[in-house]
């Protein structure tokens, strides 16, 4: 295949702004097609974005014979079922975080794609980063001795009080947009599964987190604590602290493509800035994406979606009962 053709399900911001361009940068890829349910939309959508075909439904599109690919940027109550009916139409699925609303529901999207052959990735874009590999990497080489404490936090004000992540019924609040990239980066360095979470929240009128703080326990004296919100300026950070110095990441989720560091402190003092090259984090995930439709195996298992959800559901259910210990 001298291409992937892709189709976009839906004209979220996230499509236009991030992973059409992406995707356009790449000479893996062609983008063939865009749909909404609003055909006038689709089709402005498109020509804007110098998209050839649009659609004025979601199925319409995933019939289109020429297409290979999907991504599913719609709002997360609906990514179970157009990535199911993505999968019974024969299209790969690269599908935005968080995949679903729970881990039953990534079960059922996970057998769906197994069942029809094809592949399904998160698409958590900045794990691809080389910086984030590294830091994995110093942390397995015992770069900074035993790792004790993962500490990061993602934060941002949302201004518009309608926007879908603040609908309780569409899988909104700060835990599902922002706190899964701190629960997944945790998870990313400890290297396993936590043992029990804990979690307060600041809930919003419409009934989602608008704050959230937590501690997740990965057992053997390993402590992860994060916090995320609607309702603070723009912040992002991950510190990755050992019992012989710690890595400090800023803007560790979404850097741009302007060159990103790793600070390495050891004993109070700077010893070392790590420094990587400019890069767009979703061109990496769309290419690492194709590739294993081709047959690589990925960074990445689809598997690992379920536990950041479990890890996700046992915060809420936390939140809810006033910072309650849940046991994993």
């Amino acid at each position: 295949m001298d291409k992937f053709r892709w189709g976009i399900l839906s004209t979220a911001n996230i499509g236009r702004k991030a992973m059409i361009p992406a995707l356009k940068k790449t000479p893996m890829a062609e983008v063939l097609a865009a749909a909404s349910r609003d055909g006038d939309k689709a089709k402005t959508f498109a020509e804007e974005l110098g998209i050839p075909k649009s659609y004025g439904s979601y199925q319409a599109l995933l019939e289109d014979p020429e297409i290979d690919a999907v991504y599913i940027p719609l709002p997360n109550h609906l990514h179970k079922e157009w990535t199911i009916r993505a999968a019974q139409a024969g299209k790969h699925i690269l599908c935005e975080k968080p995949l679903a609303l729970n881990a039953a529901e990534c079960e059922t999207m996970i057998a769906a794609a197994n069942e029809n052959g094809v592949i399904l990735m998160e698409s958590f874009m900045y794990r691809y980063h080389p910086r984030i590999l590294a830091a994995a990497e110093m942390v397995r080489s015992g770069k900074i001795g035993t790792l004790k404490t993962i500490e990061t936090g993602f934060t941002f004000f949302m201004h518009n009080r309608d926007d879908i992540r603040m609908k309780s019924e569409m899988g909104g609040g700060a835990l599902m947009d922002v706190g899964c990239y701190c629960v997944n980066i945790s998870r990313l360095m400890a290297g396993r599964k936590p043992v029990a979470v804990q979690a307060q929240a600041v809930w919003a009128p419409t009934g989602v987190d608008g704050q959230l703080v937590s501690i997740l326990d990965f057992g053997e004296g390993l402590y992860a604590h994060f916090d995320c919100a609607f309702n603070q300026s723009s912040r992002q950070h991950c510190i990755l602290a050992g019992t012989g110095g710690y890595l400090s990441i800023p803007q560790a989720f979404n850097p741009g493509e302007k060159r990103s560091v790793i600070q390495e402190v050891m004993g109070g003092k700077t010893v070392q800035v790590h420094e990587f090259e400019g890069v767009d984090e979703y061109v990496l995930i769309a290419e690492q994406f194709m590739h294993t439709i081709q047959g690589e195996e990925p960074i990445y298992l689809i598997e690992d979606s379920i536990i950041n959800m479990q890890v996700i559901e046992a915060l809420l259910e936390s939140a809810r009962n006033d910072g309650q210990l849940i046991n994993l």
